[in-house]
């Protein structure tokens, strides 16, 4: 893989107040190519996604996948032990979306050469646009983690070292409004701009590829928000299905990850190059998918020395060698990161009919999605059919249909999964008696604000927590609104 190069930052660009000449470090990356900063910022966007660190993501743990062996606390909900959020603006407005804006700088400032000339126009709006959709992806992705964040003065250090923070629907609205800006401006007739091409490792700078995963972003806003804002909702979902979303396991975005360190899976990473046995299974899923001899419980999980699958209750510790282990996938240190799947759209594409057109038109949908992951995780058309059959889909209860299933197939992108659980309310998931006090005895809807807000920009902080009813784990997202 081409030498990643990052901007150097001190500290959360969001809070911490430095001086100019920490900002204009000169052994920083301000004059490198495009290209490495897009290398790097689609690196550590799935990192963080991809990550069971506890430090930075335990989406795995609160959405019951996995449990913790020794150290409880987060599968517990005590996230500010380690000050997981702090971790988390680092991770996407430092790592990510300050490289993305510092690589549209670049590109804005460019002089094409005279033979780069002609084709530059359609070529800066490609990048232009490749980069707003990255940022879309990472807005939304706080959005739905916390509610209210920095926006409109965010990954700005030098004119809001103190950054207000904008109304999340607003913010939704707006990123609606960018990402239709973005598939426009995407050109499939450019020629394509080879230093920026390597450096883009979703797609490679394939422009069709990235106005359907465009359309899948814009499809994933509207359904975010059905229940909040329907006349926008459908409007938004329906227009990016008709104007071509995903339709097979070839339009995945993800990050291919190498077999050697430091590119390897995260994953891999903390399960396996660690040394450590921090993680085991946990037995809300492993129940769930036993009781409905799930062709991929054997992926997910490996057996104990019985021969069974067992999972430990949630926010309990336990012998590592007495439950079963994470699947053999972990093991793979090449394992993509997934940004967003077929399997996520097909879902989504189900709800969509389901809440503004037929169940009719849902039904296949909700089999396609399920079909496609039990194949991708090695699973055959025959394991699937017979598994859709004690699982149909059913109109009635299509919250529940979608909801439950959604869970099981979300079992490697705890973020999405957590989106999902959220909205449609199914599972139904415990919190466990063990849990922090903090979180209400229920799972969390919302991460709490980073501990570094409230010491560093303790004014927005507050007016944010205000806003949405208080800084809380219970605290719900404006569109989670049952």
């Amino acid at each position: 893989m081409k030498k990643i190069i990052a901007i150097l930052t001190i500290g959360l660009s969001m809070t911490a107040c430095v001086s100019d000449d920490i900002n204009t470090d000169p052994n920083s990356a301000y004059t490198t190519v495009p290209g490495s900063l897009i290398n790097y910022a689609q690196k550590e966007l799935s990192d963080y996604i991809s990550t069971p660190n506890v430090n930075e993501n335990n989406f795995r743990l609160t959405m019951q996948y996995w449990q913790e062996a020794i150290y409880v606390n987060e599968s517990n909900y005590d996230f500010t032990n380690r000050n997981v959020s702090n971790q988390i603006y680092t991770d996407n407005y430092v790592n990510v979306l300050n490289n993305l804006g510092k690589a549209k700088e670049l590109i804005n400032a460019y002089v094409p050469t005279i033979s780069e000339a002609p084709a530059w126009p359609k070529n800066k709006k490609n990048q232009l646009a490749i980069i707003d959709i990255m940022q879309v992806y990472t807005y939304q992705l706080l959005v739905d983690t916390f509610g209210n964040i920095p926006y409109t003065q965010a990954a700005n250090l030098i004119a809001y070292p103190l950054p207000a923070y904008d109304d999340a629907s607003t913010i939704y609205k707006d990123l609606i409004t960018r990402i239709n800006t973005d598939i426009t401006n995407l050109d499939v007739s450019a020629t394509g701009f080879p230093t920026f091409t390597e450096g883009d490792k979703y797609y490679g700078g394939r422009i069709a590829k990235w106005i359907i995963f465009a359309n899948s972003i814009k499809l994933k806003l509207g359904i975010a928000i059905a229940d909040e804002n329907p006349a926008l909702a459908q409007t938004t979902a329906l227009s990016a299905i008709a104007a071509g979303v995903m339709t097979s396991t070839a339009d995945n975005c993800q990050f291919q990850y190498l077999a050697a360190s430091p590119n390897f899976n995260p994953i891999y990473e903390n399960v396996v190059a660690s040394g450590r046995d921090d993680f085991f299974a946990a037995k809300p899923l492993i129940d769930y998918m036993n009781t409905s001899n799930d062709p991929r419980i054997g992926k997910y999980y490996q057996k104990t020395e019985d021969g069974t699958y067992v999972g430990q209750v949630v926010g309990q510790g336990g012998a590592f060698d007495a439950f079963s282990h994470i699947g053999t996938f972990a093991s793979t240190p090449a394992t993509p990161g997934i940004l967003l799947n077929y399997t996520e759209v097909a879902f989504y594409i189900a709800e969509a009919n389901a809440r503004w057109t037929s169940p009719a038109a849902a039904a296949p949908y909700y089999d396609a999605a399920v079909t496609t992951s039990i194949l991708e995780w090695g699973g055959t058309a025959a394991e699937a059919t017979a598994y859709l059959a004690s699982k149909p889909y059913d109109a009635a209860n299509w919250k529940q249909s979608i909801g439950e299933q959604a869970w099981v197939a979300m079992f490697n992108q705890a973020l999405t999964s957590w989106n999902f659980y959220r909205r449609l309310d199914y599972p139904v998931l415990a919190a466990p008696p063990t849990a922090i006090t903090n979180a209400g005895g229920k799972v969390p809807v919302r991460m709490t604000y980073p501990v570094l807000e409230q010491q560093v920009n303790n004014t927005n902080w507050k007016a944010a927590s205000d806003a949405i009813g208080g800084d809380l784990l219970t605290t719900k997202l404006f569109w989670d609104k049952f």
